[in-house]
């Protein structure tokens, strides 16, 4: 995505994408499917096709992306991959409940726009 940032407004396709990232093509053809469906990215189709930002890297903060990619989940759950956790009588549910705020406010607070250049 900081590719696109600095590339912007020219459209990137996932080929080139996936070669410069050294990632799956058809994976990153799936997280794109998802920022497109949730209109962080706009797609074209055709030769000249691809993706870009649908508005600027300023305006797009990592949380918008991690909610996308990784769904609208809750953070701190169980650590232990537990599905049902007594989460008010854990005895680290008041650190993990930190670390959630703290990962929050900090995907909150970083834009795309951060790592344009780096």
């Amino acid at each position: 995505r900081a590719l696109m940032a600095r590339q912007q407004p020219q459209r990137l396709s996932v080929k080139y994408l996936a070669e410069k990232l050294h990632a799956s093509q058809a994976h990153l053809a799936k997280v794109f499917q998802k920022l497109s469906k949730a209109k962080l990215v706009k797609s074209e189709r055709g030769p000249t096709g691809g993706f870009q930002l649908n508005k600027p890297a300023d305006q797009i903060t990592f949380w918008d992306i991690f909610r996308v990619i990784d769904g609208d989940k809750e953070l701190g759950g169980c650590p232990f991959g537990k599905e049902y956790c007594a989460f008010h009588t854990c005895i680290f549910s008041k650190e993990l409940n930190r670390i959630s705020q703290d990962i929050y406010e900090t995907f909150n607070k970083m834009k795309l726009s951060d790592f344009v250049g780096s």
